[in-house]
């Protein structure tokens, strides 16, 4: 039904991304970074034999997502003939646009645990010594037919990654002409959608924390593309020429290792590129690299992506070991001590949620014990997101959790708590949510999809099962469910656009 909360819905993502239609999904959590489609009716029951349209085998491993353009889908991977299938089980979980991590050593460690790796900021073991291929492939997105795939680099890998984490994490971005894969040890790689190599760009490669590996996906504004790269030996945020791959401008950033994509802000008054690091957000102006304002107290592993509207960014950590420290970042930081437990101000055990208002400037950070100020609408010291993005539907905001299958639900102009619901049967997320329709689709690591209607009652609508490992964020486009397991990418879609 086409009500005020559906043209609402269709307004915010026109102004979020202007070049991307309903059958489009050109990016990490789809136009505008926003999670959400709109357009043809999806599907809410599938099986391994129901609504399946194509199932196809990706060669290698990837936890990058699928994105979709008009008759085409792209997914990238990492190919070597030893590596091992990634397995769940790590204490540090992720997904793309986060960090699909599990610590230490060789093997995944036990649940919660720590692994081999040590627990210091440069810990993790050496990098494979294997060849590795890393590809891009363009699929048909009617039959799943291999329209052709591009060797983007063939050789060692530069730095370790963790054995639940893959060499192909970073979802590419489109904008109709061209494709940008980012592949974070090997560099930025575009192609036409012919599959001819248009530039590449060698960014270098950077230690990250533990060996976990990398993960945040690159992404457009106009003529620019935008790489965040926080590792533990040179971070920075660096603009492209989308055309030439030649670099506009680069700022260091003083953060240490994050995995969060940076998302392009448009509000109400400007655009912005806010990149969620550890210890801050920091925003900067997408024309000239220019800091607009920080925020510090996000304390914690920076792993899932901020969303926004025109009014309101909605960004925060999910706990864990910070990666800050007073020199990286401000305040927050350390592992898991420091000064604060859970205040905005400090690290340790916290999980902040900030609501940042359009149009700010300065240090944003709150003071001790105020939970709002002029630049922040809100906050919250234990519902920021771990691992999977929140998602904001309906102007409720969604956050699953990294373990224990439970779904909050908060209002997004208030921050107040609207209900905490454990998910029946459901593992970890790592996967972020999408939304269609006032629905909420939440996809765990076991393959099973829970469906719950949108709004401030918890009711759960379905559930569907495939038996496979899922840490990929979906991709929704005109009616159509692309997802990504460790194996086979599938495309979901009713028979006639029925559910």
């Amino acid at each position: 039904m086409f009500n005020r909360c559906t043209f609402a819905i269709i307004l915010a993502l026109v102004c979020l991304s202007p070049f991307a239609g309903a059958a489009e999904w050109p990016q990490f959590r789809g136009p505008g970074g926003t999670g959400s489609s709109i357009g043809a009716p999806l599907p809410e029951e599938w099986s391994g034999t129901k609504n399946i349209v194509w199932k196809v085998a990706i060669p290698g491993f990837g936890w990058s997502s699928p994105i979709v353009w008009g008759d085409k889908v792209f997914v990238t991977t990492a190919i070597a003939e030893k590596q091992a299938k990634p397995k769940p089980g790590a204490g540090f979980g992720g997904p793309p646009g986060g960090f699909p991590g599990g610590p230490g050593g060789d093997q995944p460690p036990p649940r919660g645990g720590f692994g081999r790796g040590g627990f210091g900021p440069r810990g993790g073991g050496r990098p494979p010594d294997e060849v590795y291929r890393w590809e891009v492939y363009c699929l048909d997105r009617d039959s799943g037919k291999v329209l052709w795939k591009q060797l983007a680099a063939e050789h060692k890998p530069a730095i370790p990654k963790q054995p639940s984490n893959s060499y192909a994490t970073e979802t590419p971005v489109t904008d109709g002409e061209r494709v940008y894969a980012y592949f974070g040890t090997t560099g930025v790689y575009c192609y036409d959608f012919s599959g001819k190599l248009v530039w590449n760009k060698d960014l270098g490669s950077y230690p990250m924390a533990m060996g976990h590996g990398t993960a945040s996906s690159p992404t457009l504004d106009g003529d620019r593309l935008f790489v965040q790269c926080d590792n533990e030996k040179q971070s920075f945020l660096v603009a492209l020429d989308k055309r030439t791959g030649n670099e506009l401008w680069r700022v260091d950033r003083s953060e240490r290792t994050s995995w969060s994509t940076p998302l392009i802000w448009k509000n109400k008054l400007r655009t912005e590129v806010v990149c969620l690091g550890s210890g801050r957000v920091r925003s900067y102006d997408p024309a000239t690299g220019k800091q607009l304002w920080e925020l510090g107290g996000v304390n914690g592993q920076a792993q899932a992506s901020p969303v926004a509207d025109g009014e309101l960014l909605y960004v925060g950590t999910g706990g864990g070991p910070g990666f800050g420290g007073p020199d990286f970042g401000g305040p927050g930081g350390g592992f898991g001590g420091g000064r604060g437990r859970g205040r905005p101000g400090g690290g340790g055990g916290g999980r902040p949620l900030f609501a940042v208002k359009a149009g700010v400037s300065g240090d944003l950070t709150l003071k001790e014990g105020a939970t709002s100020n002029d630049g922040i609408a809100w906050y919250l010291p234990q519902a920021g997101p771990a691992m999977a993005s929140p998602l904001l539907v309906d102007g409720f905001l969604y956050i699953v959790e990294q373990r224990g299958g439970l779904l909050s639900c908060y209002d997004a102009k208030t921050g107040k708590q609207v209900y905490k619901e454990r998910l029946p049967g459901a593992r970890g997320f790592t996967s972020s949510p999408w939304g269609y329709d006032g629905k909420v689709f939440c996809l765990d690591e076991d393959g099973l999809t829970f469906i719950v209607q949108a709004g401030p009652t918890f009711k759960m609508i379905g559930k569907n099962k495939l038996d496979e490992m899922f840490w990929s964020s979906a991709a929704v486009a005109d009616g159509a469910l692309f997802l990504r397991g460790v194996d086979n990418l599938y495309c979901i879609k009713s028979a006639n656009g029925q559910n």
